[in-house]
């Protein structure tokens, strides 16, 4: 597009000063924005991870802009997709003069959707509260005006807010092009402009759904790209993973029972007795979680397929309700065609069905497949609406049409391809667990690796490009790269330029306990309190577990009692996530006591944090049964689970916990790190040379003295 070379852009004459007051050219920016340029000239893939400070997002724009064709830009939130969507592709466009196109696409769960807003306004017994009757009007207001129905624009109603999904729609309820509102729907126009447009902003959960469309054929969900660009890609093994996975709960079972029942009662009366046929759903549920119930005696109350509390029970149970799930699909298969409702319940039920699938192959016995299910439920990749869904942060997934005309013949279709899990299967190893809730059971399948399905899935032709400041273990990408699927990529990786020995002290206590000791978390809370007495700002707390939140919050409140202290506790849970930082960012010296949600996305500049206390090293808990699963897929290809998979992942989440404290050139902070083992332990130096480079010191005399010294800096 433009015959200027990329260093130009970032010069100190060239078109980014001009446009921004206070733009300073910085070196390691320009390397980065080189190296993306030509991985998007030569159609590669780099790997790049670039230190806090760099400024990678407009490293990656800029050649993006001038060179990249048709741009796909994937975020690890949908909040950086909003930041990135409204505050800095319009600013890099503006200072380019480029004339390129943008739009935002997010999963359905952000559109509000006509249909399911005219049907709640006329139930008035669904509203459930004053505020929700107020919520409907202010949503209703907006649908009216909005160009785009995205709910982050109403920033009247509560993120969180239940009524929102009412006046949304899922894969399961969403009528696609037999929706009497199709022509207004947020989600086409959505997907249309995306089409249309140079740059897309999407997510990685967008993205991965996409990928698991594609392997189906399904090709029209998100635009064909010349360049993709992975911002936070550190996020997407975990989110491959749970996408390409699926889950299923006796919570989903009992409301398709409901929708069924309400629908057939409602449209097709005379066809079934759907009282009893929802009764007997209902009944096989509940038996399967009584089969679950010696659950109850396993640690976190979940285990494998192969670990199961008498199995022959599970099995027993499971495969009733598979037979009552297939029978409640047939009996809407041969109606569906009355009503868009029920047409809406039957895909419901045959998705369902397709996910119980999973735990029927192979069985105990390495039994064959059961015969699919019989007429009519198939994929139409011409419903433009039916494509973009909410399950699982902004999932999308195929969705399943009646073809009323086959109802009834002798036509067989595996439900599981019709929703796009088929080809899953073929990815290799799964793993299957059963997790049990107060008054649920949950069944999992995860995939083993997802390393073949996500890199098959670039083109020759197409560059990709993956950026965090979090990506190699010591300048080590092998465990990252490998786990995509990457391995032939070009990495490399660019230091910050902030001078972190002066700027941050690492603070790692002498004489604590072993993390496992019942007195761990008193002392840590007894090491942490000297500190926050000194530090003028705010202080995150973050812990490797929710059990841990409660504990060191509960501590913590104990010790602010006895020691006089009025601060602000806060603590993951007593309210959302962006409640919570909000709070943070206007009270006077908060402490925030968070766990995995904290760890990473957080930017508190400046003396608001000055101090971040994380509790232990964060390995990943032995009982997870996806970790479990690759654990011993590596010792059984004599590999060492510890080193080759454990401490990489707590390398990796460790500097994502430590990059809180140091934001901008002008933060200061100390690192408070409880786990002994950091220095003690001979892999500890693995993870600490992992981290930027603080100055470290196990003495609380010098950690207090650090802030003495910053104050009198500061003239306080």
């Amino acid at each position: 597009m433009f015959d200027t070379d990329i260093a130009d852009y970032f010069s100190e004459q060239g078109p980014l000063a001009r446009a921004l007051p206070g733009y300073r050219s910085r070196p390691a920016q320009v390397e980065l924005a080189e190296a993306i340029g030509r991985a998007i000239r030569e159609r590669g893939t780099l790997v790049a991870e670039a230190g806090t400070g760099i400024g990678k997002t407009w490293a990656y724009l800029v050649p993006a802009i001038v060179q990249g064709g048709k741009v796909l830009i994937s975020t690890g939130t949908r909040t950086l997709q909003d930041q990135l969507y409204g505050r800095d592709l319009p600013r890099v466009r503006a200072a380019l003069a480029a004339p390129v196109s943008v739009a935002l696409l997010k999963g359905r769960g952000n559109y509000v959707c006509h249909y399911h807003l005219d049907r709640l306004q006329g139930d008035d017994r669904a509203l459930k509260s004053r505020s929700e009757i107020a919520q409907l009007r202010k949503i209703q207001l907006f649908a009216g005006i909005s160009k785009t129905g995205d709910r982050a624009d109403l920033g009247d109603v509560p993120e969180d807010a239940d009524i929102w999904q009412r006046v949304t729609s899922t894969r399961e309820n969403c009528l696609g092009q037999d929706c009497p509102r199709i022509r207004d729907c947020f989600v086409v126009k959505a997907r249309r402009q995306a089409q249309e447009a140079d740059v897309v902003v999407v997510n990685h959960a967008l993205f991965m759904a996409d990928l698991v469309l594609r392997e189906e054929g399904v090709t029209d969900l998100l635009p064909e790209a010349d360049t993709v660009i992975f911002d936070e890609a550190h996020q997407l093994p975990d989110t491959a993973t749970r996408f390409l996975g699926s889950s299923v709960s006796t919570h989903q079972l009992m409301d398709f029972g409901r929708a069924m029942e309400a629908a057939g009662l409602a449209y097709a009366r005379e066809a079934a007795s759907w009282g009893e046929v929802s009764r007997q759903l209902e009944t096989a549920a509940r038996e399967l979680r009584l089969a679950c119930a010696p659950l109850e005696r396993m640690p976190g109350r979940k285990a494998t397929f192969e670990a199961m509390p008498e199995p022959g029970a599970f099995d027993a149970a499971l495969a009733r309700l598979r037979e009552v799930l297939d029978a409640s699909v047939r009996a809407l298969l041969g109606v569906a065609e009355k009503h868009p409702d029920l047409m809406s319940a039957g895909r419901q039920g045959a998705e369902l069905s397709a996910r119980l699938a999973r735990w029927a192959v192979p069985g105990r016995d390495g039994n064959a497949p059961p015969q699919p299910l019989e007429a009519g439920w198939g994929t139409d990749a011409n419903a433009p609406a039916n494509d973009i869904s909410d399950a699982a942060d902004d999932a999308v997934s195929v969705a399943v049409r009646t073809d009323a005309q086959t109802a009834g013949h002798d036509a067989h279709l595996d439900v599981s391809a019709a929703f796009g899990l088929a080809s899953q299967a073929s990815q290799g190893p799964m793993v299957r667990w059963v997790e049990q809730g107060l008054h649920h059971v949950r069944l999992h399948a995860a995939p083993l690796s997802v390393a073949q399905a996500f890199s098959r899935y670039r083109k020759p032709e197409q560059a990709w490009v993956l950026t965090s400041a979090t990506l190699s273990v010591h300048g080590d990408f092998n465990h990252f790269t490998a786990q995509l699927g990457l391995q032939d990529a070009l990495t490399a990786r660019w230091e910050s330029p902030f001078d972190y020995a002066s700027q941050a002290l690492l603070f790692v206590p002498q004489g604590m306990p072993e993390p496992q000791s019942p007195q761990f978390t008193e002392r840590f809370v007894q090491n942490l309190m000297p500190l926050l007495e000194a530090s003028p700002g705010g202080a995150l707390v973050l812990c490797t577990t929710l059990r841990a939140v409660e504990r060191v919050a509960q501590g913590l409140a104990d010790a602010f009692g006895q020691a006089g202290h009025e601060w602000p506790l806060l603590r993951q849970g007593d309210a959302t996530r962006r409640e919570l930082l909000d709070r943070f960012v206007r009270l006077d010296h908060p402490v925030l006591v968070g766990s995995a949600s904290f760890w990473e996305g957080i930017d508190l500049p400046g003396e608001i944090l000055t101090l971040v206390a994380i509790d232990k090293l964060p390995f990943a808990p032995p009982d997870d049964p996806v970790i479990e699963a690759r654990l011993r897929a590596c010792r059984a290809q004599g590999g060492n689970p510890f080193a080759e998979y454990q401490l990489p992942e707590a390398a990796l989440a460790l500097k994502q916990g430590a990059g809180r404290l140091i934001r901008t050139e002008q933060d200061w902070g100390v690192l408070m790190v409880g786990d002994a083992r950091l220095v003690e332990k001979p892999y500890g130096k693995r993870l600490w040379r992992g981290l930027p480079p603080f100055a470290r010191t196990r003495s609380m005399d010098e950690a207090l003295a650090f802030y003495v010294r910053r104050a009198q800096t500061a003239g306080v």
